[in-house]
């Protein structure tokens, strides 16, 4: 085979498997056999037909396991329904204030006593549950189960292409009862090592999070690192840093060379009977394996694996295959075994990042300055390269962060981590000295933290851009490319000016009279943006839930950031209720300087203004004001701010959870004019949306706002029934994701965009 032998294949297989996941409907498994068959027969017409069979093999396994996956999903009919299940914890669990997270994988399953064909991992909360869910244990558990479903925003996370992608073939939670009896343990796994690890770090340093930082670096263990970490880390662009990267497993393979060298050194007669070399790649291999596996072989690990494997076995034949030629061989091992894997954002930073180091750092230096060259040239190289792929998957870069890797990076890797090595070792050969190697390891995360947390205030730490199109992050990886090309391609500044399209997107703002209006999918909850030419509203902002798990740093402020609003004017929690106001709080925090009204401002724990019925503000043509609703004293629903927002071609009316007795006189307020678009009355509950109410303020469209499978039944049929019958059109985010309405100053409303029917894909529900 030639030296680039596999870069074909490998490129060709990656395109076939890509394909697949553009697709919305899933071909039968037949096609899938005959796709493969097709395969077989132009494998033997020269070198395109090899290309073209790779890529129709691609096609056919990508195919055939994708559906495999989503057909081991909970049967729809089966959703909502209790199960027993026996099965073991394959992950640590995560304790929580209000319960116990943890994956299980089933061995069997039951459904009224008769079993079912359900296996896989399951997503499970354990609510009111302490920390006694040890990983590896066996549990006969009664589950109330359902497919996997999450929210769908802009900017937000694809947490059903994650389910399918880690083959979740369920989600739920635990329900009370004597049916859940511990069952002993699954026998030996690694998950069980990783607990008894980071529990031997807990006992050994005194600083919490020291501890926690340590168990990240050690064991992958990042249960103890809080939503302000995972900030610090972004604002530095290090996430990869905080649990164990593939550049770690890379140290650890070069421990166990080192450590074959000193062998060799104190005894050289074990050279005649297996050579040092062949030694040395054997022995990087199983320290890499062994650490990789305290990982949970996390992707970035598997592929920095795989690559030392391949040398290691050239190593052991007398080959030397070239890096790309590594690379290559990684990648087609890592999609032969699993090619959903291409739904992570880990596979994608993870290959190309190495992909470009490997392309645009082809010189080599010699000594320290040589090194230093390669580290600082490297983290330019990587930071610039794998910009467009993290605003594409995460909505947000670092512009310190070649700075920030510059430093963490050899730190972190040739320092805390090797000492940390040192520490695990002698925490299972002689646990005594191993407290005074982990206080060592505890002090220098200390001072590398301190030194982070700094650099997260500064300026561009976090860096937002609107939503990024596919055809403007194809531009800007062409432009790195080109950017950090060999010496002697010419012009290569010009690849700076492919980043243009990336850097200053296309945004598409209401013109003068006009708005646009965002009804985010919180789940059981509301949240509503409003935006005219030059200002923006945000009406409630979701819930905050005990495990601190929080719908407005998770749903609203990734939308705002992904839709181009910098700025937002006037920020309105309708009232205190928890689904409602819960996420206030973090979206004040990011706006500062936004004004705040409340229906309830006395049960909210920042500082808002009541909202006065009357008051207004005119923005870019647009009209906001505060209709009257319920008067202090009185319930808590019917306290809403109520806000009507019209423009010249139509009006948007947002009422919070106010109840049939009080719409009468909020329809009273509503003054004559243009189409009004209706957010329904308490996510559409039997108390609210009044027959009457309806039919004095005529909407043209009713949105709602509900959790798919509610426990409340929101929308309630009869209120359907009654928008129906009145001939209003409605929406609910719990079926459409979030929903965009555009109100022109020329025409009327109109539904601009469904989230979930936006974007259509085989994974969605």
């Amino acid at each position: 085979m030639r030296k680039d032998g596999a870069l074909v294949p490998a490129v060709m297989l990656l395109l076939g498997v890509l394909a697949v996941q553009w697709l919305v409907v899933l071909p039968q498994a037949w096609i899938c056999g005959a796709l493969a068959a097709v395969a077989l027969i132009v494998l033997r017409l020269g070198a395109y037909g090899r290309a073209l069979a790779w890529c129709l093999f691609g096609i056919a396994w990508a195919c055939w396991r994708g559906g495999t996956a989503m057909d081991a999903r909970l049967p729809r009919e089966q959703e909502g329904r209790d199960f027993t299940v026996v099965g073991y914890v394959a992950d640590l669990p995560l304790a929580r204030r209000d319960a116990t997270g943890f994956l299980l994988r089933i061995e069997q399953a039951s459904l009224e006593r008769t079993a079912v064909p359900l296996h896989g991992r399951v997503r499970v909360n354990w609510y009111n549950r302490a920390d006694d869910v040890p990983p590896c244990s066996r549990w006969q558990l009664n589950l109330r189960l359902k497919r996997p479903r999450g929210l769908l925003n802009p900017g937000g996370t694809d947490s059903e292409r994650s389910a399918l992608e880690r083959h979740i073939v369920a989600t739920g939670y635990v329900r009370e009862g004597p049916g859940n009896v511990l069952l002993g343990s699954s026998g030996f796994c690694i998950n069980a090592v990783r607990q008894a690890i980071s529990r031997g770090i807990a006992a050994r340093v005194d600083d919490p999070h020291d501890v926690a930082l340590l168990q990240a670096f050690s064991v992958g263990d990042t249960r103890g690192l809080s939503q302000h970490d995972w900030e610090v880390a972004r604002a530095n662009g290090i996430p990869h840093l905080i649990a164990i990267s593939g550049f770690h497993v890379g140290v650890a393979a070069l421990f166990g060379i080192w450590l074959v060298r000193l062998v060799y050194l104190l005894s050289p007669r074990l050279g005649l009977r297996l050579p040092r070399s062949q030694a040395q790649a054997m022995a990087a291999l199983w320290v890499a394996g062994a650490y990789s596996a305290l990982a949970g072989f996390g992707l970035p690990t598997v592929r920095t694996l795989l690559m030392i494997g391949v040398v290691a076995l050239a190593r052991c034949s007398r080959r030397h295959p070239g890096g790309p030629q590594t690379l290559a061989l990684a990648l087609m091992a890592v999609l032969l075994v699993d090619p959903l894997s291409v739904l992570s954002a880990g596979f994608w930073l993870s290959f190309i990042g190495v992909a470009f180091l490997m392309l645009c750092m082809t010189e080599r230096g010699k000594g320290l300055y040589g090194f230093l060259h390669e580290l600082s040239a490297g983290q330019l190289v990587m930071t610039l390269s794998l910009l467009p792929l993290t605003m594409w998957f995460f909505g947000e870069s670092s512009l310190v962060g070649a700075l920030s890797n510059l430093i963490a990076v050899p730190f972190v890797s040739f320092v805390i981590v090797p000492v940390t090595l040192v520490g695990m070792i002698l925490l299972g050969l002689c646990p005594p000295l191993a407290q005074p190697v982990f206080c060592c390891a505890g002090w220098l995360a200390h001072a590398q933290w301190w030194l982070l947390e700094r650099m997260a205030s500064w300026p561009g730490a976090h860096w937002y851009l609107p939503e990024v199109t596919w055809w403007a992050l194809l531009f800007a990886t062409l432009g790195a490319l080109w950017l950090f090309a060999p010496r002697g391609v010419p012009m290569r500044w010009l690849g700076g000016l492919l980043f243009l399209p990336l850097l200053w997107p296309q945004r598409v703002l209401p013109a003068q009279g006009g708005f646009q209006l965002w009804m985010l999918d919180v789940g059981q909850g509301l949240s509503v943006v409003v935006r005219t030419e030059h200002h923006a509203l945000v009406y409630d902002a979701g819930a905050r839930y005990p495990s601190d798990f929080d719908l407005g740093e998770a749903a609203v402020l990734p939308s705002l950031h992904a839709l181009g609003i910098g700025r937002v004017d006037l920020l309105v929690a309708s009232h205190a209720d928890n689904d409602h106001a819960g996420g206030v709080p973090a979206v004040a925090a990011a706006f500062p300087d936004a004004e705040r009204i409340s229906g309830e401002p006395e049960r909210l724990p920042i500082a808002m203004a009541a909202c006065v019925p009357g008051r207004a503000w005119q923005w870019d043509g647009v009209t906001l004001r505060v209709l009257p609703s319920g008067s202090a004293g009185g319930p808590a629903n019917d306290r809403s701010c109520v806000l009507l927002v019209e423009g010249k071609g139509g009006r948007a009316l947002l009422t919070g959870d106010i109840t049939a007795a009080i719409e009468p006189k909020v329809a009273a307020a509503i003054p004559p004019g243009p189409p009004l678009v209706l957010s329904v009355p308490h996510h559409g509950s039997r108390t609210s949306s009044s027959l009457a109410f309806i039919q004095s303020s005529s909407p043209v469209l009713a949105l709602v706002s509900a959790g798919w499978r509610n426990r409340f039944h929101h929308p309630h049929p009869l209120v359907v029934q009654r928008y129906e019958k009145a001939g209003v059109p409605w929406l609910d985010t719990a079926t459409a994701g979030a929903v965009q309405v555009d109100f022109p100053p020329d025409g009327p409303p109109r539904v601009a965009a469904q989230w979930r029917l936006r974007q259509s894909r085989y994974w969605r529900e």
